[in-house]
């Protein structure tokens, strides 16, 4: 993972599930060694045991991250592969369910497991999280504070988890739905420094509610175990090249905030309750309908997805030119708003040919 300034490394979880019924199965009892061998400390479990995840290495460019993207899971694949296994990218899956799959047998997944109970075991969600380099604590935390308003864009143009165990639920990006019962979710308020993020994690941890930093699980947050802000509002992308695209986007909307702390410009920090409607108003349409501008000077107020959309490429248009990025990045997020996201594509995909169509259309090829 990332420890110099701007670099990038990209998480990526998936379900593992049978060839022929595509319902879940077990990782850990099948796939998780064969990956282990093959890609070593870059496969973990989750949560969940039919859960897996791997880690890319540290990335310089958006080419090392689609490199690094393609072989991980082209080894995750294969390792499926041998034990009659697939693997499928979805922020839920279609139409499994939660109350015939473990717990992976973990210490601290039992420890989960047993402090949180029904919320554990319906856990049963994967997503996206990219990390970004950020060496200066204090500097992290402010760059966090100002990616605030446009992490529910992030999460509109990678909603992927339309479906919960069989049903239409009628939104985008259920998984956020799913997540955010646990009591440290959601997006955090303007921290300013590393100083308060430290004290409001001391409260946490006093409480006794979360056991360590790992368990603080905000949309963004510095990360426990590495140099990095942490951004995770994404649902796992179905191809690498959306999550390329993610990956793309926030490394330069952290490169961004950090030249305006340099320059000392002036932001607005919208107030959390709009911030909470706009992650819900995300989550819930995707890009089929209007978000909720947040950095409109007059107040917030809804506008057309692909509007706010080109607004978010627009802010983010000098820096990733000047890191030559741009055409990839921008290629990209354009492409995401004609095709639409995940979610769109697996409703498509239901409605021609039924909810195994769609859970087909998500396998890791």
């Amino acid at each position: 993972m990332p420890e110099a300034a701007f670099t990038v490394g990209v998480e990526e979880e998936f379900y593992v599930v049978d060839a022929e019924s595509l319902e879940l199965r077990s990782a850990v009892r099948g796939v998780l060694g064969s990956a282990r061998r093959a890609l070593g400390d870059q496969v973990h479990p989750e949560l969940l045991d039919p859960q897996i995840e791997a880690e890319t290495q540290v990335c310089d460019t958006l080419d090392e991250v689609r490199s690094e993207l393609t072989r991980l899971r082209r080894k995750l694949a294969d390792a499926a592969a041998t034990t009659g296994a697939r693997l499928l990218a979805s922020g839920t899956h279609p139409f499994s369910t939660w109350q015939h799959q473990g717990v992976t047998p973990q210490a601290r997944y039992r420890q989960l497991a047993e402090d949180y109970r029904q919320l554990a075991r319906e856990q049963l969600v994967c997503a996206c999280h990219v990390h970004v380099g950020v060496p200066d604590p204090d500097e992290a935390v402010r760059i966090m504070d100002r990616t605030r308003p446009w992490l529910a864009v992030l999460l509109a143009l990678c909603a992927n988890s339309p479906f919960w165990e069989g049903e239409d639920t009628g939104y985008a990006g259920f998984r956020t739905l799913v997540f955010d019962r646990w009591p440290t979710t959601g997006t955090p308020l303007p921290l300013g420094s590393r100083r308060v993020f430290d004290a409001v994690l001391a409260d946490l941890l006093a409480t006794g509610v979360i056991r360590d930093a790992g368990a603080l699980y905000w949309d963004v947050r510095p990360s426990a175990r590495y140099p990095t802000l942490e951004f995770r509002v994404a649902d796992v992308c179905p191809s690498v090249e959306e999550a390329v695209m993610l990956a793309g986007l926030v490394r330069s909307l952290v490169r961004t905030a950090s030249a305006e702390l340099r320059a000392d410009e002036p932001f607005h920090h919208p107030g959390p309750e709009v911030v909470r409607a706009a992650r819900w108003q995300a989550s819930r349409h995707g890009l089929d309908g209007s978000l909720i501008d947040l950095v409109d000077p007059v107040g917030p107020r809804p506008v057309p997805a692909a509007e706010l959309v080109e607004r978010l490429l627009g802010r983010l248009r000098a820096d990733l030119t000047a890191a030559g990025e741009w055409d990839d990045v921008a290629t990209l997020v354009r492409r995401q708003l004609v095709q639409g996201s995940g979610a769109r594509r697996q409703r498509a995909t239901a409605e021609g040919g039924g909810i195994a169509a769609a859970a087909e259309h998500l396998l890791v090829p």
